[in-house]
C-alpha cells in the first residue's frame, strides 16, 4: 500500500471538515481546574531525592487522601516540572518489601493529569486491587510524544512517561517490573505509540477513541487543530509532513504496528452520532476518528497481530463512552498486570 502524506486540502468538503473539527475541539474546556491539596489542609512535602538515570527527580508530594498523591517531577526530558497523580494499592508504603504492577492511564487533549480521577470511578475501582495507577501529564495538548520544535526534540513527554517516571516509580514508589498503558483520545495515541516504541515493556496497551493513524485522511488536520488551539505552531509537533516525513512515520502507530507483536491490545471506537443529542460535537468528532481506528485494526489483522476490538454503534468522544470501554478492557489489562480480575 503506498505511503500516505498530508496534502494541501483542495476539496470544499474537506476544508469544511477541517474547519468544523477545529471549532469542535475548541468547544471543549481548555484546562480543567486542578484541586490544590493545601486547600483541604494537606501539606505539600518534599520527596526523597532519588533520581532517574538522567537526573529527573520528585520535587514534592501532595497527599490528597490515604491513596491519592500528586507528584511534581523535575524532568530533563520535558525541560520543566511535570505533575503526575498516583493511586497506591492497599497495604502500600514507601518502605514495603512488596512491589506492585503499574497501570498508566493517559489524558486526552486539552485536559490534564487529574482527568481520570475527576471523570471516572478509577479510585473506587482500584480500591481493593493490587496495582499502582499512574496518571502523568502530557502537557496542554495531551499528546505524549517527542516534539520536533525546529529540530530541538523538546519537550519529550514520551521519554518522561516511559523512562523517567518509570524509573522513579521503581526506585521510590515500590513499582514492580510489570506495567500496562491505556489512554483516551490523544492518550489513546500515546498508549499505542509508546507500546510500539518500547516493544515488550508494556504487557498490554489499550486505546479508547485514540488517534492510531496520524496520516489517515483528515487526521493531520485534527492534530493541527489540537496543537493550534494551544497557540502552538502545528509544525512544532513532528515538523512538516513532507519535509519531515521520516518523523511522521516514526511517530505513527500504524507505521510502527509490527513492534506491537507480543503486546496484548485493546482498540475501541464508536461510530459517533453526527448532530445527535447529548453531545453532538463529541459525536461528530467520534465520526471523524472511527474510520482510522478500524483501518488500524484491519492492519493489525493483516499483519497477524492479535487484538481485542470493540467498535460500537453511536458513542461520543467523551467520558460517557470511555468509562464503559475501560471496564470492557479491564480483563485484558488485568491479565497483563498479573491480576485475577
Amino acid at each position: 500500500m503506498p505511503a500516505k502524506t498530508r496534502k494541501t486540502l483542495t476539496s470544499a468538503a474537506t476544508l469544511m471538515l477541517a474547519a468544523g473539527l477545529s471549532a469542535l475541539l475548541g468547544a471543549y474546556p481548555a484546562h480543567a481546574s486542578v484541586p490544590v491539596a493545601g486547600s483541604v489542609g494537606l501539606a505539600s512535602t518534599a520527596a526523597v531525592a532519588i533520581a532517574a538515570d538522567d537526573g529527573a527527580y520528585v520535587v514534592s508530594e501532595n497527599w490528597l487522601d490515604s491513596r491519592m498523591v500528586d507528584l511534581q517531577i523535575s524532568s530533563p526530558a520535558v525541560g520543566a516540572t511535570v505533575p503526575v497523580r498516583l493511586l497506591v494499592p492497599p497495604g502500600w508504603s514507601p518502605t514495603a518489601t512488596q512491589t506492585w504492577p503499574v497501570l498508566y492511564l493517559l489524558q486526552g487533549a486539552h485536559d490534564d493529569y487529574t482527568s481520570w480521577t475527576r471523570e471516572t470511578s478509577i479510585e473506587s475501582f482500584t480500591a481493593n486491587r493490587n496495582v499502582i495507577v499512574a496518571m502523568p501529564s502530557a502537557g496542554p495538548t495531551g499528546i505524549p510524544t517527542d516534539w520536533y520544535n525546529s529540530g530541538t526534540d523538546s519537550p519529550n513527554y514520551e521519554a518522561f512517561q516511559a523512562t523517567e517516571l518509570w524509573q522513579l516509580l521503581q526506585r521510590s514508589y515500590r513499582a514492580s517490573t510489570v506495567r500496562d498503558v491505556a489512554g483516551v483520545s490523544t492518550g489513546g495515541y500515546g498508549a499505542i505509540a509508546m507500546a510500539a516504541h518500547y516493544p515488550g515493556t508494556f504487557k498490554a496497551a489499550a486505546s479508547y477513541s485514540g488517534i492510531l493513524d496520524t496520516t489517515f485522511p483528515t487526521i493531520p488536520q485534527v492534530l493541527d487543530a489540537i496543537v493550534a488551539r494551544e497557540n502552538l505552531d502545528p509544525n512544532s509537533l513532528w515538523g512538516d509532513p513532507t519535509a519531515n516525513a521520516a518523523l511522521w512515520t516514526a511517530d505513527n502507530p500504524y507505521s510502527q504496528m509490527s513492534k506491537l507483536r507480543g503486546t496484548a491490545l485493546f482498540i475501541s471506537s464508536g461510530t459517533g452520532i453526527a448532530g445527535g443529542t447529548g453531545d453532538p460535537l463529541g459525536g461528530t468528532l467520534e465520526v471523524s476518528l472511527f474510520p482510522q481506528a478500524t483501518y488500524f485494526a484491519f492492519g493489525l489483522m493483516l499483519a497477524g497481530i492479535p487484538a481485542t476490538t470493540d467498535f460500537y454503534l453511536g458513542g461520543v468522544h467523551n467520558w460517557s463512552s470511555w468509562q464503559g470501554e475501560f471496564t470492557k478492557s479491564w480483563p485484558l489489562l488485568a491479565t497483563g498486570l498479573g491480576l485475577s480480575s
